[in-house]
C-alpha cells in the first residue's frame, strides 16, 4: 500500500514538473529571424499623423539577416541605369531576445545614423514578419515610430 502511494507520488511530481517544463518553453519559443525578407509596407508614424509606403511597385527592399547580422538594401525600380536609382543600404548586428530585437547600425550612408541602437518587437506569422518600434536620432529631429511588414523570399 505504502509503495504505490509512494510510486503515485513520484509519477504525479514527474508528471507537474513536466507540464511545467513544457510552458516554460513554450513561452520563451524562439523567433526564426533568419533569412531573407522583402519588405511590403511600411507605415511611420509622426507626431500623430501615420503615412504607410508601399514597397511592391516603384522600391523594392530586402533585409537579410543571419544569426548575428543584418543589412538591408533599397532601390526604386524601373529608373535609368545611372546613379539616379535611389539606392539606399545599411547593416550592423542585431540581438534577438524572445520578441526583442535590437539592431546596431554600425553601417549607413548617413553617418548620424551610425552607432545608433534601436529597439524593436518582431512577430512572425507563417511568412510574415512584422517589426515595429521607435527610430529616434536627436541630432536629426526624427523621432517615429515604425512598423514594417516583410515576406520571407523563397529560394
Amino acid at each position: 500500500m505504502i509503495f504505490k502511494k509512494v510510486t503515485l507520488i513520484i509519477a504525479a511530481t514527474a508528471l507537474l514538473l513536466s507540464c511545467n517544463k513544457l510552458s516554460k518553453k513554450d513561452e520563451k519559443a524562439e523567433i526564426k529571424i533568419a533569412g531573407t525578407w522583402q519588405l511590403v509596407s511600411g507605415t511611420t508614424t509622426t507626431n500623430g499623423k501615420s503615412v504607410t509606403t508601399g514597397f511592391t511597385k516603384d522600391q523594392k527592399m530586402i533585409k537579410i539577416i543571419n544569426e548575428t547580422h543584418f543589412v538591408f538594401l533599397k532601390h526604386k525600380l524601373n529608373t535609368p541605369k545611372d546613379s539616379t536609382n535611389g539606392f539606399d543600404a545599411g547593416g550592423g548586428s542585431y540581438t534577438l531576445v524572445g520578441d526583442k530585437y535590437t539592431e546596431h547600425l554600425d553601417y549607413y550612408a548617413d553617418k548620424r545614423w551610425e552607432g545608433k541602437t534601436f529597439y524593436f518587437i518582431v512577430t512572425i506569422k507563417n511568412d510574415t514578419l512584422i517589426q515595429k518600434g521607435i527610430e529616434k536620432l536627436d541630432d536629426a529631429g526624427i523621432n517615429r515610430e515604425i512598423i514594417e511588414k516583410y515576406v520571407k523570399v523563397s529560394k
